[in-house]
């Protein structure tokens, strides 16, 4: 490695940086709203409505942790949703024919890795502006699945697989201990490995990046093919707990991503932003969802209580932004 790259690597964020301070803020965020929640609704303490946000933080946190990878090259990856449904279509469709849930499993991963792979390609051997590559994605992805499906439903798997996405353990729901796990593997991926260091960089300062030595197209392909499996991953979770699958389930699955990285503090200008943020950002989301939900507000509203959600983040970020420089 060059001297040139040692400079243009960011170094592992310590516990005093930036991101540790902003990190605090959205953690104190997310104290007051359960504070204020617990005043508004008598049942947002229970033990039960506490499992469930962490169940429903879980899901979207799998999902938005490969994403979050993405955002930090300032890429983005808008078919993470459509890839979750059809892997999960075709998934489900192995466990059926096969009674095997461990090949469904890998068909999930590998149907993800794939679709994940090809957005990589995409923007970096034919250069397509990443926003633009994933959106054509989702659109060929979402008229697979429906060809796919041809409108029929996959329902009823075995009871040893449901257990992934409905089961418990200690009385914690098995999906919030991959949780833990997957939230340690990426923050020790992110901060902790040169490869981690060197997506931040190409965030930064791709043209520093690729001159300082940085294979920029390989670490493209990697985050995009990371961002996929973990679709896949989630994809397992969803069918596991739903029992079903169908053409639209991961529809609504794409913005609460993108609002999780964003709130989590990932800069979309890249080269700023963290894992564990990621799962924050996951959690304050989850906490304002299931808060309207226990206040009775009306399904209509909630788009549009996240849509204004992810315009502050950015919009804060952008401040923070301008401030920095």
């Amino acid at each position: 490695m060059t001297d040139i790259t040692k400079e243009t690597i960011a170094p592992p964020r310590s516990f005093l940086s930036q991101d540790a301070i902003q990190l605090f803020y959205r953690l104190l965020a997310a104290f007051l709203i359960c504070a204020v929640l617990a005043v508004l609704s008598d049942s947002f303490l229970s033990l039960g409505n506490i499992l469930n946000v962490l169940r429903q933080a879980s899901l979207t946190f799998f999902i938005a942790s490969g994403l979050t990878l993405v955002v930090l090259t300032a890429g983005l990856d808008l078919s993470v949703g459509a890839n979750v449904a059809l892997s999960a279509c075709l998934a489900g469709t192995v466990i059926h024919q096969t009674g095997s849930p461990v090949l469904g499993i890998f068909t999930a991963l590998i149907v993800g890795g794939i679709v994940g792979l090809l957005n990589g390609i995409m923007v970096t051997a034919l250069r397509i502006p990443s926003f633009i590559a994933t959106y054509g994605m989702l659109w060929v992805l979402n008229g697979l699945t429906y060809w796919y499906m041809a409108g029929d439903t996959i329902h009823g798997f075995p009871a040893g697989f449901r257990q992934i996405g409905s089961g418990y353990l200690f009385g914690l729901p098995i999906p919030v201990y991959l949780l833990v796990v997957f939230l340690a593997i990426g923050t020790l991926f992110a901060q902790r490995t040169i490869w981690g260091q060197e997506i931040y960089a190409i965030g930064a300062n791709p043209v520093a990046a690729r001159l300082s030595g940085i294979p920029v197209a390989r670490r493209l392909l990697l985050v995009y093919s990371v961002s996929g499996t973990m679709a896949g991953l989630a994809s397992i979770i969803f069918l596991s707990r739903l029992n079903s699958a169908e053409a639209d389930i991961g529809e609504s699955l794409t913005l609460p991503a993108i609002a999780a990285v964003l709130i989590g503090g990932t800069s979309l200008f890249g080269g700023v932003g963290t894992v564990f943020g990621t799962f924050v950002g996951a959690l304050i989301l989850t906490l304002v969802l299931n808060g309207m939900n226990l206040l009775s507000v009306s399904a209509n509203w909630q788009p549009l209580v996240t849509g204004i959600i992810v315009i502050l983040a950015v919009w804060l970020d952008m401040k923070t932004r301008r401030r920095a420089q």
